[in-house]
């Protein structure tokens, strides 16, 4: 077992962690909504306080881990956003909740700027695809036992408990981050061959304070691409992330135990889906490079498959619905993970990385801010999901039109 397999194991369970922080507010939004009289359209807010300040912060956060490097940064983001979850539990009405929720917003939007960073530091070229895509599966296997888990949990130790038990799994992890983690020249978990291979293959180190201004990047044509490429994608995840137990509830007719089964099956599918679909995009570039900028296809194929969830509104069979959500999940996973890989083939200079990627996961939420307070005006105007739906099933085909012309050019702030 290569000893970079370390990195993947943190990357990919801060990544779950993180979801899990998110979905536990799924999970229990009926029981909060009782106990404080939160209205639907109130609770599309709550749902979207996060991505408030992980709109905001998400820039400066890429800034701050290009210059004191993703140790340092991640250690301070999850300790942030740990203790903002269980502050959560803490709450005591509609505006506690919602400024707990701000300030985990707040330490999440470390989160992809310093993973997109570690995995530009520590993986070879040719296997950055996979890699990302394990990291980005950690938001499909963060819902998939979140789902399961925290509806046990507020089932048994109520709403509040649930909270603290998530906030303190984030500060157990990062215990183990401290111990662990350290550049790929420093670390003692990997033999000397192994620190040659990344060391040759990474293309180039990234050292921290030596990167081009935000404002340079911004002159790239192919990084305004991407950035509309993943809000496109990101917007239909928080939809699901954030509606979806809900939607099962109200449409099915499920209890609360039954609807975090039925919510995880869709991101537990698409766990290894999304990881087979990053190996197969590393294995198609292998003989044309990854600076080809082919990756773009596939992101493309992805999005158009995922697009199916405009079917939702005459669907009636529960297995069937089930299985769109799968396939739509699958493929926005893989969309997303494969976008941020395409993001790093295109960067000249890994020291980018992090503006880079801070500015990708920017145009991400700018677009996934909206479908949760969107979704609940939807729902409280016409009294069905309908519309959400048809709504993000058109936002995936934009994506992929975006994405196709929009990111044909290197990402370099020196020929910008």
């Amino acid at each position: 077992m290569p000893g970079r397999t370390w990195i993947y194991i943190l990357l990919v369970t801060a990544c779950s962690i993180n979801y899990i922080d998110r979905v536990v507010l799924s999970v229990s939004a009926q029981p909060i909504s009782k106990e404080f009289g939160i209205s639907t359209i109130q609770l599309g807010y709550l749902f979207s306080a996060f991505l408030w300040s992980y709109l905001v912060f998400v820039l400066p956060w890429g800034i701050y881990v290009d210059r004191v490097g993703t140790r340092r940064a991640t250690t301070v983001g999850m300790a942030i956003w740990s203790a903002a979850t269980l502050l959560t539990g803490l709450s005591w009405n509609f505006s506690s909740a919602f400024a707990s929720r701000l300030l985990m917003g707040f330490g999440e939007s470390s989160t992809y700027p310093a993973g997109g960073r570690t995995i530009r530091e520590w993986m070879p070229a040719g296997e950055r695809g996979f890699a990302t895509t394990v990291f980005n599966c950690g938001g499909y296997i963060g819902p998939a036992l979140g789902s399961v888990l925290m509806a046990y949990l507020v089932g048994s130790l109520g709403w509040r408990g649930a909270f603290c038990c998530a906030g303190a799994l984030g500060f157990a992890w990062l215990i183990f981050w401290i111990l662990v983690f350290r550049q790929p020249e420093e670390a003692t978990f990997i033999g000397e061959a192994e620190r040659a291979k990344i060391l040759r293959e990474r293309g180039g180190k990234a050292i921290p304070g030596k990167s081009a201004p935000l404002v340079a990047l911004l002159k790239c044509k192919s990084m305004w691409g991407l950035f509309v490429t993943q809000g496109c994608a990101v917007y239909t995840v928080y939809l699901f992330l954030t509606w979806l137990p809900s939607y099962l509830q109200a449409t099915r007719g499920l209890t609360l135990l039954k609807t975090g089964f039925y919510t995880a099956i869709p991101y537990a599918v698409a766990v290894p889906g999304t990881m087979l679909m990053g190996a197969l995009s590393d294995r198609l570039l292998r003989d044309v490079g990854v600076t080809s900028g082919r990756r773009r296809l596939m992101v493309v194929i992805m999005l158009l498959c995922s697009s199916g969830i405009l079917m939702t509104p005459w669907i009636t069979e529960t297995w069937v619905l089930l299985t769109l959500f799968s396939i739509s999940l699958t493929c926005i996973g893989s969309a997303v993970g494969l976008n941020i890989t395409l993001t790093n083939d295109l960067l000249t200079d890994p020291g980018n990385a992090g503006r880079a990627n801070g500015f990708l996961v920017t145009g991400g939420n700018l677009f996934g801010v909206l479908a949760p307070i969107v979704t609940g005006y939807v729902i409280s105007g016409t009294g069905s999901y309908d519309w959400a739906f048809l709504v993000a099933g058109v936002l995936l085909i934009c994506g992929a039109v975006t994405c196709w012309t929009m990111t044909r050019e290197p990402i370099s702030p020196e020929g910008a």
